[in-house]
């Protein structure tokens, strides 16, 4: 028996409760994983809340990264041994000790990094890695705005700019969580509580807007991004804290002949070279000091509540993890 963290319907986190749950022998090109920590992201609020279709009936067991060892395998699985640190990312399942998992979305996990790092930059890195990568290909010179940069993927996403020789402008929402973001790779950082973020763009851009903007914020903040914008600009929208731009319009893009897209992680990890590399090339800047992943809150895992409350009101910087 292992113990879990199920939502029981759509709703507040209070409908997050413990259950126990059997972990069968893993079956063909499946393992056991023995939790060692585990990620708690946006995605997981939006799985809660029903803001995402949800994939069972109730008691959804949410989690989409977490890290830890495997401690069981199945028939088929020629890439991992028993006894092997690996990290993964897949939609929902993480929330528990111990979970059966197909071993084609893990990743082995180097020693050098620490499994709370691992949990928490799985997701999120591997999001930094394909907004920067693939949804818009940033380059040495350009100049972006990157909302929510005292978030989990905003601290990693600021420093991987930093490392392109990319100006990287960010919005938080505070004095502390804009000093926070200074220091991960933000050359200039904007108080949304405080300052009008499509004014000061422009002041900082001398009027021109930047290249691309990176918005996981969505209803509170697309229209000032596509305002941000310079002509031939894109706005790459992956997620939406605020709730979804119901309002958009294609015609909205005719202003500046602007593209936008809206991509989804997992389609990216779903291709196991992509999810290899991509992962490889996180953990090799985490181990030469290039990314610093901030563990700023920790929590037990049947407190896991606690930590979409504190999430949700936005009172959390960098990454929260849980402790099974």
């Amino acid at each position: 028996m292992s113990m879990a963290i199920a939502a029981a319907k759509p709703g507040g986190a209070d409908v997050l409760h413990k259950k126990e749950i059997v972990t069968a022998k893993p079956g063909k090109g499946e393992v056991l994983v023995r939790h060692s920590a585990i990620g708690v992201n946006f995605i997981d609020v939006y799985f809660r809340s029903g803001l995402y279709p949800w994939p069972v009936e109730k008691d959804l067991i949410l989690g989409s990264e977490a890290a830890g060892t495997i401690v069981a395998m199945g028939e088929g699985v020629s890439e991992f041994n028993i006894g092997d640190k690996i990290a993964y990312t897949v939609p929902n399942g993480a929330y528990c000790q111990e979970r059966i998992i197909e071993a084609r979305h893990l990743v082995p996990l180097p020693e050098a990094i620490d499994v709370k790092v691992a949990a928490a930059s799985m997701l999120k890195g591997l999001t930094a890695h394909y907004l920067l990568h693939r949804s818009f290909k940033v380059e040495k010179g350009q100049t972006v705005l990157f909302h929510a940069g005292a978030g989990g993927v905003g601290l990693i996403a600021g420093q991987w700019l930093a490392a392109k020789g990319v100006t990287a402008i960010g919005t938080a929402g505070g004095k502390e969580k804009c000093e926070l973001a200074a220091k991960n790779g933000y050359a200039h950082m904007i108080d949304y509580m405080s300052e009008d973020f499509v004014e000061r763009v422009k002041e900082i851009t001398g009027g021109e807007g930047v290249d691309a903007v990176y918005d996981s914020v969505g209803k509170d903040t697309y229209p000032g991004s596509l305002n941000c914008l310079k002509t031939f600009g894109t706005l790459v929208n992956f997620g939406q804290s605020s709730g979804p731009a119901l309002d958009f319009k294609l015609s909205d893009l005719a202003v500046g002949s602007y593209s936008v897209t809206r991509p989804i992680l997992f389609h990216f990890t779903a291709d196991r070279e992509y999810l290899k590399q991509a992962s490889s090339e996180l953990f090799a800047m985490i181990e030469k000091g290039e990314l610093k992943i901030s563990v700023n809150q920790q929590f037990a895992l049947e407190d896991a509540a606690k930590a979409h409350i504190a999430l949700e009101s936005r009172k959390t910087t960098g990454s929260t993890v849980l402790m099974p």
